[in-house]
């Protein structure tokens, strides 16, 4: 007779989650993102055009409008996306090389979101009293932050050259720190409403019965209950960073120019507003990324947590 095995809480997440076929589409897309940023060098090399190569073979000198040769903004079987007027850069390997930047600045400043906001909401939540009132108005301070006036205000006078980085590695360090560090609250103010609801229940008494520490408590009895709102939360917050950071770069004081970012391209294509192929692909990249993120996420919470529904 065979033995009927039980299954474990992820087991039966999976279960739901396999079933939300709209969910698994957008984990399919965010996994192919991933990829091609991660394999961006080796897909623009396959093209043959590198994101920063000048084609003015391919630009109307002649016309004065210095816009694409042919059709539909010069695309071919050689430049499927076009290029871009005045220069001819190639659009796909641009949205390419773009997804690295604007990908790798979302995860680590929602990494760095996620780790502030924990600690500080299951601490805050925890303890209680005027650790936990002294927390919860910090919160209130970086949640009326002017965010980004203050980034474009700190963008703005960071020199070339600061704290041992230069050129695009501090720029893209400085947008993970203000993104990520003034985020936290959010996530932070989650964790300390789930943590205050956790703190009474049964396993924490039978924990603080057998003498266990604070400590213990707080990162073997508290933490793993909290991975799921926190997880599903991150997933949430990923498209967020996105969008910050396409809008940032938008304004001028993301990653500089000529390297490749979602929002710096939007930003050039302004100018040639009667050119609709040049905003086309990196906004529609931005659209198709947030929308997976947020089918995932949406997915993630309702295989987590059914009772959301």
């Amino acid at each position: 007779m065979r033995k009927i095995e039980g299954r474990s809480l992820g087991q039966i997440a999976w279960m739901r989650l396999k079933r939300d076929k709209v969910a698994i589409v957008g984990f399919v897309v965010i996994v192919l993102l991933i990829l091609m940023a991660i394999l961006a060098p080796l897909i623009v090399k396959a093209i043959g055009h590198p994101p920063n190569e000048f084609n003015q073979d391919l630009i109307d000198t002649q016309g004065g409008t210095l816009a694409p040769l042919g059709r539909f903004g010069g695309m071919s079987w050689d430049h499927p996306f076009g290029v871009e007027p005045v220069n001819g850069r190639d659009l796909m390997s641009r949205v390419i090389y773009g997804s690295r930047i604007s990908l790798l600045i979302a995860f680590f400043a929602t990494l760095l979101s996620v780790t502030i906001g924990t600690v500080m909401g299951i601490v805050s939540g925890f303890f209680g009293g005027w650790v936990d009132a002294l927390i919860s108005r910090l919160m209130d301070v970086f949640l009326a932050f002017p965010l980004l006036v203050f980034a474009i205000a700190l963008a703005g006078v960071i020199p070339d050259d600061a704290f041992g980085l230069q050129g695009d590695s501090l720029r893209i360090v400085l947008l993970i720190f203000i993104i990520g560090f003034f985020n936290w609250p959010y996530i932070g103010r989650i964790v300390r409403g789930q943590t205050i609801s956790l703190r009474e229940r049964e396993f924490v008494d039978a924990a603080r019965s057998l003498g266990a520490r604070r400590p213990y408590i707080l990162f073997t009895e508290l933490l793993p209950n909290l991975v799921a709102p926190i997880l599903v939360y991150s997933t949430l917050l990923i498209p967020t960073n996105i969008l910050f950071e396409a809008a940032l770069s938008f304004l001028g004081v993301g990653v500089r120019a000529p390297t490749a970012t979602w929002g710096g391209m939007l930003s050039d294509a302004v100018t040639f507003y009667t050119m609709p192929h040049f905003m086309l692909w990196p906004g529609l990249a931005i659209f198709i990324t947030v929308l997976a993120f947020n089918l995932f996420g949406d997915g993630l919470r309702d295989a987590l947590d059914p009772r959301s529904r």
